[in-house]
C-alpha cells in the first residue's frame, strides 16, 4: 500500500463528503419543501426534523448502496482516479444547480458520472447491466409513480373529506402534514444517503482489494451525519422552488404529496433501486397540483425543473469523462 496511493483514498472520501453536501442541500429539502410552504412548521425546525430523520432513514438498509457500489461498473476496471473524477463532476453540476434553486437528482448525476468515468477509464464494457436494469427502473418508479401516486392519494382524500369543513380540513391535514413529512424525511435516509456509502465502500474495495462489498458502520455513520448537516445549511433554495413557485399548496396537498412520494420511495429501496427522490416529490407535487386544475401547476417553473432533471445524465457524464482521463493521467 503506497502512501500515494492512501492520500488518493483520503482525497476520494473528502470528495464523497462533498457530494453527500450537496445532496444534503438539494436532495434532501425535498422532503420538506410542502411543510414549509403550508406554513405548518418553522424552516429551522422542519430542517432539524429532516436531518435527523435522514440519520436515522440511512440505518434501514445498505441495498441502494450495494447497488451504487458493485452493480454500476465492473469493480476490476475501476480506479480510484475513477472515483474522485465522478464525485467531482457531480459536485460541480450539483452546486451550481443549487445556485440557481433547482432540484436536480444527485443520483441520476452519480450514476451518469460513474459510468462516464468508468468508460474514461475502461470503455462501454466495464458497465454492468443488471445494475443499469435498476438505474432504469428507478427513473419509472420516480417519474409515472411518483406523479401517479400522488394524484390518487389527492383524490381519495378529496373524496373521504367531501363533507368536512375546509377549516377542519387543513386543521387535521395541517397535523398529519407533520407526520407525512417525517415519513419522506426518513424514505430519503434510506435511499439517497446510500450514495455516498456505495461510493466509499467502493473506493475502499479498490484500495484494500476486497471481494466483499460490505458497508463498514462508521462510512453509514459518516453518510447519514453529513447529509444531515449540509441539509440544515443551505436547505433553503431548493424549499422554494418546490414548494413555494411550483404550485400553490394547502397542508391536504403536502400530505398527499409527501406521503406518496414517501411511499414510493420506500418501495425502491426495499429492492435496492437508486431511484431520485427529487423526480419523485416533484412529480407528487404536480399531480396533486394537477387534481384541481391543469393551470393550478407552475408548468414554467416545472420545465426548468424537469430540463434540469434531463440535462443532468449528459453533463455529469461528459464531464466525469473528461475528469477521469485529467485525473489518471495526474494520478498514474
Amino acid at each position: 500500500m503506497s502512501e500515494n496511493s492512501f492520500a488518493m483514498l483520503l482525497l476520494v472520501i473528502v470528495l464523497a463528503i462533498g457530494f453527500d453536501l450537496v445532496n444534503g442541500w438539494t436532495d434532501a429539502p425535498n422532503a420538506i419543501a410542502t411543510v414549509v410552504s403550508t406554513r405548518v412548521m418553522p424552516p429551522t425546525a422542519a430542517v432539524l426534523m429532516a436531518g435527523t430523520l435522514n440519520v436515522l432513514g440511512a440505518f434501514v438498509s445498505t441495498k441502494v448502496a450495494k447497488t451504487i457500489g458493485s452493480g454500476i461498473l465492473d469493480k476490476s476496471a475501476v480506479t480510484l482516479p475513477t472515483i474522485m473524477a465522478a464525485l467531482a463532476a457531480v459536485i460541480i453540476w450539483g452546486s451550481a444547480a443549487w445556485y440557481f434553486g433547482l432540484p436536480i437528482s444527485k443520483s441520476h448525476g452519480l450514476i451518469a458520472a460513474l459510468a462516464g468515468a468508468g468508460m474514461a477509464a475502461g470503455g462501454i464494457s466495464v458497465l454492468l447491466w443488471a445494475g443499469w436494469r435498476k438505474v432504469f427502473e428507478g427513473i419509472g418508479f420516480s417519474t409515472f409513480l411518483g406523479f401517479g401516486t400522488g394524484l390518487i392519494l389527492i383524490v381519495a382524500i378529496y373524496w373521504i373529506v367531501r363533507n368536512m369543513r375546509p377549516a377542519l380540513v387543513r386543521n387535521v391535514f395541517g397535523r398529519l402534514q407533520i407526520l407525512s413529512a417525517a415519513f419522506m424525511a426518513f424514505s430519503h435516509g434510506t435511499n439517497d444517503a446510500q450514495k455516498t456509502m456505495g461510493v466509499i465502500t467502493l473506493a475502499l474495495a479498490v484500495h484494500y482489494g476486497w471481494t466483499d462489498f460490505k458497508v463498514p458502520l462508521w462510512v453509514i455513520f459518516l453518510s447519514a451525519c453529513v447529509i444531515g448537516f449540509g441539509t440544515f445549511f443551505g436547505a433553503w433554495r431548493v424549499v422554494k422552488t418546490l414548494g413555494i413557485r411550483l404550485t400553490k399548496l394547502e397542508p391536504v396537498h403536502g400530505f398527499a404529496a409527501e406521503t406518496g412520494a414517501g411511499i414510493v420511495i420506500q418501495a425502491a429501496s426495499h429492492f435496492g433501486i437508486p431511484l431520485s427522490t427529487t423526480h419523485v416529490i416533484g412529480t407528487s407535487i404536480m399531480g396533486v397540483g394537477a387534481s384541481r386544475r391543469l393551470s393550478a401547476v407552475r408548468w414554467g417553473v416545472a420545465g426548468n425543473i424537469v430540463s434540469a432533471w434531463i440535462l443532468t445524465f449528459p453533463i455529469c457524464g461528459v464531464l466525469a469523462f473528461v475528469l477521469s482521463k485529467l485525473f489518471n493521467l495526474a494520478f498514474r
